[in-house]
């Protein structure tokens, strides 16, 4: 045992659990903390940024881009309030993220005695947007609670977690017995028993499709060579977009998909919720889905599958890929008829969504296959999801079903720190963009060479055709008063520049990139066609 600190006990173990960098603002309940952080001096690093929601979607950026565990820490009361959009937002895209905040002292928790940033039971709002979330009563529980935060992160399925730990414990001294990291936990065995059943089917099917989402993000070769030898198309919402690359004839968005659906007889969704298709494209009896997921709960929550396979999908695709290879006749090519499905929707979307068309092509053509793209909630991001070719897994960042908007530059700049020699791109809305605007000045200060496209056309856009288009074109709040982004940019210290057409965006993309630090891009954008009827395809399958 050594004699430490709360805060150094708590430090100390979140390193040792494999943490180099984490995202936070100090503030007194935290000083213990922050002491520690500043003692162990290049063991960690500490980012901090203009406002809470910024560290906590910086750590978010950080992990979605990683799979590493992204850490933020920040006051309690009002700073845990003010990370709760990115902690929401983190649960939904399945991300590993670590909130460490504090807590007013142990002998006034829940009495509201109107302590300084008390609020009504923290704990129980950190458990309701987290998998799991534990409060540290005591420096020597510090080890035992850091170890179970990261068991929960790194087992099942990914998603955030957090600890608090009042002020008088992170300051009190106790002898410490601290713990190793253990990394070798164990994973549910592949059921064999749903394995033949799952490969009879896939090895019968005439039509099968794979689904994927981000459970499936790290194993993609298995799927791929799965997908091979079954001849079936890989489709990717999201959060599964890369885990093949759309080079591959097989790899279609949600738009192919949905062609096809309709005569599917065998589906395979591995790591994802299938709610879209199962919801809003229809199923019948002739369909059978076999399900492949880490959470027991996502497997029969919108529908009970034929085949339930709980584990981990490192683990059961390659199983599935020997089981279905045994017993799987030889199958011709599909080429030619995917990749004429896959034309088929392109043309659709040129002549539908033809200006949001022209600003991806010129965004994909600029940014290197590598390069992270984060989505956020404009009218080019949601054509993006179904459009916008994305060749390697992690490289589509996303809020997922949240649809937080203002997550994307604070996102993008987590991603940039963690991948310094990776482009990375933010697209946004000037509505959300100015939720986060001054996290420019934390891209700044760390010269993080982000770069930050705003598609300006001064209002919340999808409002506004809202209200037009519904309520005979009564709109109300929905419209803005928007400063000079390039002006704004370089008060900052950013690059900035202006793109008024898609070719002007072409010639200022690798000037940006070579930037040492920040660019922002202003494009004056005006309304565009609703792509809404495009991205919600109807039912075509059932009843």
């Amino acid at each position: 045992m050594t004699r430490m600190t709360g805060g150094q006990a708590l430090v100390k173990s979140i390193i040792a659990h494999g943490v180099d960098t984490i995202f936070g603002l100090p503030g007194v309940q935290l000083d213990w903390f922050f002491n520690a952080l500043h003692d162990e001096g290049n063991n960690i690093r500490v980012i901090n940024s203009r406002h809470e929601q910024g560290v906590a979607y910086m750590a978010h950026g950080y992990a979605q881009s990683t799979g590493k565990v992204g850490a933020f820490a920040v006051v309690p009361g009002p700073g845990v309030l003010n990370t709760t959009a990115a902690l929401s937002t983190s649960l939904a895209a399945n991300v590993p993220v670590l909130c460490v905040t504090g807590q007013i002292p142990s002998a006034y928790i829940g009495r509201g005695h109107g302590m300084l940033h008390e609020i009504p039971d923290q704990l129980a709002i950190l458990q309701g947007l987290t998998k799991w979330a534990a409060r540290i009563d005591h420096p020597t529980d510090a080890p035992a609670k850091v170890a179970e935060a990261f068991r929960q992160l790194r087992t099942g399925r990914p998603q955030p977690v957090a600890i608090e730990m009042p002020l008088d414990q992170l300051a009190q001294q106790s002898n410490v017995d601290l713990l190793d990291a253990v990394t070798d936990h164990a994973r549910p065995p592949v059921d064999e028993d749903a394995l033949a059943k799952a490969a009879a089917l896939l090895a019968g099917a005439k039509a099968p499709m794979i689904f994927v989402g981000s459970g499936a993000v790290d194993c993609g070769e298995a799927i791929q060579a799965l997908a091979e030898m079954l001849q079936a198309p890989v489709i990717a919402n999201r959060t599964g977009r890369g885990i093949i690359s759309d080079r591959h004839y097989l790899a279609m968005t949600h738009l192919a998909g949905h062609r096809l659906w309709a005569d599917a007889d065998v589906i395979l969704a591995i790591g994802t919720r299938l709610q879209q298709p199962r919801m809003n494209w229809g199923t019948d009896d002739d369909l059978k889905i076999i399900h492949v997921d880490i959470d027991p709960v996502e497997i029969k929550r919108t529908a009970t599958p034929d085949v339930a396979m709980v584990g981990d999908a490192q683990d059961i695709v390659p199983a599935l890929y020997d089981a279905v290879g045994k017993i799987a006749p030889a199958r011709a090519s599909r080429e030619e008829e995917l990749l004429s499905v896959q034309a088929g929707v392109h043309d659709m979307l040129l002549e539908r969504v033809g200006p949001q068309m022209s600003w991806i092509k010129v965004i994909r053509e600029g940014l290197d296959d590598d390069g992270i793209f984060v989505d956020e909630l404009t009218q080019v991001g949601y054509v993006s999801r179904v459009a916008m070719p994305i060749y390697q897994p992690r490289t589509f960042l996303t809020s997922a079903y949240q649809g937080t908007l203002g997550s994307g530059l604070a996102t993008a700049i987590g991603a940039k720190i963690a991948n310094p020699d990776r482009q990375v791109l933010s697209i946004n809305g000037d509505g959300g963009f100015m939720y986060n605007v001054q996290e420019l000045a934390t891209a700044v200060k760390y010269n993080v060479a982000v770069v930050a496209i705003v598609f300006a056309d001064g209002a919340f856009g999808n409002v506004r055709r809202m209200q037009q288009n519904l309520y005979d074109g009564r709109t109300i709040a929905s419209d803005l008063e928007n400063p000079d982004f390039v002006a704004l940019a370089k008060s900052f210290g950013c690059a900035a520049y202006r793109a008024e057409t898609p070719e002007e965006l072409a010639k200022v993309l690798p000037a940006a990139f070579k930037q040492s630090g920040p660019t922002v891009i202003e494009v004056p954008f005006p309304p565009t066609p609703d792509p809404w009827s495009i991205i919600i395809p109807p039912r075509n399958r059932g009843i």
